[in-house]
């Protein structure tokens, strides 16, 4: 029986430590260091909508792939633009 078992083991196509549910993603670049024309300006709605969800919440790093720096930027944007009511602080 523990032959069995063994057997099924090395039978197999992958490696122990793969697991088909989590595979590797690529690590996101930061838009605003890649591209240095690129300005976040909090007068301008359009360009600050990319950072925000449907519900009006600012989307967190892992999601925006931006870096610390650049992240601290977008926020600070985004809460101006909210304060001066350019962006909506939660949609209905």
């Amino acid at each position: 029986m523990a032959d069995k078992k063994q057997n099924k083991k090395q039978n197999k196509n992958y490696d122990e430590d793969y697991n088909p549910r989590f595979r590797k993603q690529r690590k996101k670049v930061c838009v605003l260091c890649s591209d240095k024309n690129f300005v976040l300006d909090y007068k301008n709605p359009e360009q600050l909508r990319k950072f925000i969800n449907d519900k009006g919440k600012i989307l967190p790093r892992r999601t925006t792939g931006a870096c610390a720096k650049h992240q601290r930027d977008i926020t600070t944007a985004i809460k101006r633009a909210r304060h001066i009511a350019l962006l909506p602080y939660a949609q209905n």
